[in-house]
């Protein structure tokens, strides 16, 4: 091979190469920071991602649901109320977001609102009874979602913010700390969560943090519903093992967390995305223990944001029902 041919063969492999890398696309995924539902969520999708072909780069950011509405990334996370609300501009949202779409569920995310055990709140009945005399934590300035949460678990038995003696906490953690802290009375804790056991132990000489059970009746669920129209109400046993659930059983709040992505990012990509997450469960589990709770049967439940037209096809090819 002479010099020539050997330059002419090295810039075609040069060339090859570099048309491979454009074609190579990365995808962003965008997630909260260390620590966070969001960033756990983020990573174990990455990995599974990348493990199906999908070149994929979890980025930890904070507030960027705009963001994939601009299309600046690809996918990210939110809880389905929230979802709901920045696709419409309502709730927490002043304006819209209209270039977001769904991929699906990821897993349900329970919570409720907890008191301390002695103060005999088992229902929202009686949290009706004492609300005069009680304090809540409000405002959560860095995380303004979680009013509605409140405002809707307290509507459901036909109460409102006003009914109580109202603390501004800053975060959701901040409203958990107050409550065993003693400086408030009423706040949101989700199912097992840590700050919610470590404030419960610290109110263990007053029994420890119990659940106030939420009304299913049809007329409290739709009430509920105003706040909350991407949640439901179950039932939860009671559980030994599990914070709030120790001494009776309780009805609380279920909130699908999904994944969201651009109207403009591409069908196939979307496809392929959601078949991963689907069929990939055993995966996810391993890299972040919520995604035991994923059933790809409920994957798509109604919601104000409409799916991405990938997940859709997915969602027919697996058979898996759209909507209520």
């Amino acid at each position: 091979m002479n010099r020539l041919h050997a330059f002419l063969v090295a810039g075609l492999a040069g060339l090859c190469l570099a048309s491979s890398a454009a074609v190579a696309q990365v995808v962003t995924i965008a997630t909260g920071a260390q620590g966070s539902l969001a960033y756990s969520s983020g990573q174990a999708v990455a990995k599974v991602a990348n493990d199906n072909g999908i070149i994929a780069r979890a980025q930890p950011l904070v507030g960027y649901l705009p963001l994939i509405n601009s299309g600046e990334v690809d996918f990210g996370f939110s809880n389905g109320v929230e979802a709901g609300y920045a696709f419409t501009g309502t709730g927490n949202y002043d304006r819209a977001h209209p270039n977001m779409r769904l991929v699906g569920v990821m897993f349900p995310l329970s919570t409720g609102l907890m008191a301390p055990c002695d103060l005999g709140l088992k229902t929202v009945a009686d949290l009706k009874a004492k609300a005069g005399g009680l304090r809540i934590a409000s405002e959560y300035t860095s995380s303004t979602i979680i009013p509605f949460y409140i405002e809707g678990g307290l509507a459901n038995g036909g109460l409102k913010y006003d009914d109580f003696k109202r603390v501004p906490v800053a975060s959701f953690v901040a409203g958990i700390n107050a409550l065993g802290d003693g400086l408030v009375d009423v706040a949101l804790v989700s199912l097992n969560n840590g700050a919610g056991k470590q404030a419960s132990v610290k109110l263990k000489d007053r029994g420890g943090l119990c659940y106030i059970s939420q009304d299913t009746s049809p007329e409290a669920v739709k009430v509920f519903k105003q706040y909350l129209p991407a949640g439901a109400i179950v039932p939860f046993k009671q559980n030994d093992k599990i914070n709030g659930l120790a001494d009776y059983p309780a009805n609380i709040m279920r909130i699908p967390w999904m994944m969201l992505t651009n109207a403009d990012v591409g069908d196939d990509l979307v496809y392929r995305m959601t078949k991963a997450i689907a069929e990939n469960k055993d995966a996810l589990t391993q890299s972040f223990g919520l995604f035991r709770l994923a059933k790809k049967e409920t994957m798509a439940p109604a919601n104000a944001m409409p799916y991405h037209p990938g997940a859709l096809k997915y969602f027919k090819e697996a058979g898996i029902a759209v909507g209520p």
